[in-house]
């Protein structure tokens, strides 16, 4: 479905074009009749019920351009059946991911708004929960190099992009999110840059237009999760920190094995009477 602006004496509004000519929602608007926009005779629109009836067409025919503003909450993901990593890991969520908008304007078409707000935030503190043994979130304030931790974990958005039925020409609503991982060890240097692609797709049939496009929003958000789950160790070698830093950590001194027998004979040895 194609949509047109049409023009008011409040303001004129640019309209869309058809291989050079106008369209016939502008040319009535400006008076054209239906000879010069070589319209079926029968199609007449100097008669006021022909007006009428085609006004009333172009109103249906816009009334379902509107676009929407979709916005998630709570996103969860179903409890990872996972064995934890050993590690104490914090994460700081840079405030474009933790209040993300994206608006876009289809051409010619619909404007959309998408507010993924909390949800990023909520969506990684639950996955990074289940994933480390200690797991925390700090705030921009805090240097993390004096925490006891293995690894610090910042996720960013590098890209967000989505397409409607009017796009594609089929019932389906789809999201694309192109999330960042950089890892850092305890002592601030960057151990891994993790780019992750993740997709989601939900049928009109299914749900309505705005919650469709919700649905499939979440959908790439939980695929993301699935591949965080199942590829981040390998990718970044995450793991292998908590084996550094022990290496890194001074070994406190033991008493020798002589000694700790001797001091264990002289406890048991009683005065003579």
């Amino acid at each position: 479905m194609h949509c047109y602006a049409l023009q008011s004496k409040v303001g004129r509004v640019v309209t869309r074009k058809w291989r050079g000519t106008k369209t016939t929602a502008n040319a009535l608007i400006e008076g054209y009749t239906g000879a010069e926009l070589a319209l079926p005779e029968i199609f007449d629109l100097k008669s006021r019920r022909h007006k009428t009836a085609f006004l009333m067409t172009a109103a249906f025919l816009l009334a379902g351009c509107g676009g929407a503003s979709v916005q998630l909450h709570n996103p969860t993901i179903p409890e990872p059946l996972i064995d934890q990593l050993p590690l104490r890991v914090a994460a700081r969520y840079p405030d474009v991911f933790d209040n993300f908008v994206h608006e876009e304007q289809v051409i010619g078409k619909e404007k959309w708004s998408i507010d993924l707000g909390q949800s990023n935030r909520l969506l990684f503190t639950q996955l990074f929960g289940a994933m480390f043994s200690e797991f925390t979130v700090i705030d921009a304030n805090t240097d993390a190099r004096d925490l006891a931790i293995d690894a610090l974990i910042e996720p960013s958005i590098d890209a967000f992009e989505f397409s409607v039925p009017s796009q594609s020409q089929t019932d389906d609503f789809a999201v694309w999110i192109r999330y960042r991982i950089r890892i850092y060890d305890n002592e601030g240097v960057q151990i891994a840059n993790w780019p992750i692609a993740a997709y989601g797709k939900s049928l009109t049939t299914t749900f309505g237009g705005d919650e469709a496009l919700q649905r499939a929003a979440v959908l790439a958000m939980r695929d993301a999760a699935a591949l965080i789950i199942l590829q981040m160790d390998r990718a970044t070698g995450i793991s292998k920190l908590s084996q550094a830093n022990a290496a890194r950590e001074p070994e406190t001194t033991a008493p020798a094995p002589g000694q700790m027998n001797l001091q264990s004979t002289a406890a048991e040895v009683q005065p003579n009477e």
